[in-house]
């Protein structure tokens, strides 16, 4: 039944016309890609997920997990896709991070890639075909610019395409979204400690910051909720444990 609030669709022979007989060949297309920056924290740094390219173009440079997208699928469909079957990782927080469309940034041909940032706890972020390499930047802030994986010797690797620009500016985008989103409980399992989250703080800012300090303000915005519970296996004093209770919004 249609809506009678919603004027008729209307088939326009013309239009039909037109569209059976156009020739999408007419005009060059480029080719769309999607790739994904995968973050997550280890031992208080930021760690990205890498993957050593094994064909040219770039052969033996490493990159972030990517390739192209169906024609059948969605941008957002294309990268859950590549997260679950390249990262193994599925419900975790994504985002469309930014399109990158240099003409020269693939040398096989006119490839545009739009990426994606993926936030994941380090308990599901195992990596068995890649490697996780720690993130660093040359600038300071929310400044931009490049950035480097370092491997596990504490070598830079060296990275594929314009990769080192999009993961560059994925944490130029989530230093941003630290002040005013909840993405740092994103890298943290349901329950951690006020410790944990400091470390998420620390490595995503790239300094270190007050404990007093950081513990008055975090607790002062109402979103941590304390459960009783102690962490376990430590060969520390155990800390409580807390969860992220985000604040609902005032309906009235």
């Amino acid at each position: 039944m249609t809506d009678p609030q919603t004027p008729a669709q209307t088939v326009d022979p013309e239009e039909q016309a037109f569209l059976a007989a156009y020739d999408p060949g007419v005009f060059p297309r480029p080719s769309v890609a999607t790739d994904v920056v995968v973050l997550t924290v280890r031992e208080g740094r930021l760690v990205v997920a890498l993957y050593q390219r094994a064909e040219h173009p770039h052969r033996g440079r490493w990159a972030l997990p990517g390739g192209f997208v169906r024609m059948d699928e969605a941008l957002s469909t294309a990268a859950r896709r590549l997260l679950r079957d390249k990262v193994g990782v599925q419900g975790v927080f994504l985002e469309q991070l930014y399109t990158f469309g240099d003409p020269g940034r693939d040398p096989r041909m006119r490839i545009i890639t739009v990426a994606y940032l993926a936030l994941v706890p380090p308990a599901r972020l195992q990596v068995e075909k890649g490697a996780l390499a720690a993130v660093e930047v040359d600038w300071a802030g929310e400044a931009g610019g490049p950035a480097r994986a370092i491997g596990p010797d504490g070598a830079a690797l060296p990275i594929a395409f314009d990769h080192a620009d999009i993961l560059g500016l994925a944490v130029q985008r989530l230093r941003g979204k630290l002040r005013y989103s909840p993405v740092a409980y994103a890298m943290l399992p349901p329950r951690f400690t006020l410790r944990a989250l400091q470390s998420v703080h620390e490595a995503i800012l790239g300094e270190a910051l007050s404990k007093p300090a950081f513990r008055r303000r975090l607790l002062a915005t109402g979103e941590l909720r304390a459960t009783g519970e102690l962490e376990s296996d430590v060969d520390h004093r155990p800390a409580e444990l807390y969860e992220h209770a985000p604040q609902e919004e005032d309906a009235s």
